[in-house]
């Protein structure tokens, strides 16, 4: 009797790994995607906070500001996820400053098609030059 409830189950194992790999694959999935978008929309906040303070900083351009936010992407991410960078003057509290933003793709999984839009911005108040009499 033992042998025939053995010979009953069996493929079970495998029937069981597929029920529970169909639950657990899209969930570990979802969590790589939502780690991958996370990662991209912090590295391009931080790249604009500090493209923002590199053009205020006092005899520097919005030129220069955008070249830094585009070396720090280049340094950290693969530049196929950034769509747009602007480095524009803005008031900031009624003082002039800086306003960054950038604009970016992440695909699924990084594998291409659609995807999610990022956007991020970072602000800077300019320096001002100290003359000194």
């Amino acid at each position: 009797m033992t042998s025939r409830a053995r010979t009953g189950e069996r493929g079970a194992a495998v029937v069981d790994f597929v029920l529970v790999l169909l639950v657990l694959l899209p969930l570990v999935l979802g969590i790589l995607q939502l780690a991958l978008v996370l990662h991209v929309r912090n590295t391009l906040a931080s790249a604009a906070a500090e493209g923002a303070r590199h053009a205020a900083v006092a005899g520097s351009s919005v030129p220069a500001g955008q070249a830094k936010v585009q070396e720090l992407v280049d340094g950290a991410l693969s530049q196929e996820f950034v769509r747009s960078v602007t480095v524009r003057p803005t008031a900031l509290g009624g003082a002039p400053g800086y306003e960054v933003v950038v604009e970016a793709d992440v695909t699924v999984l990084g594998l291409g098609g659609p995807g999610v839009h990022v956007r991020v911005e970072g602000h800077a108040i300019a320096e001002q030059a100290v003359v000194t009499p």
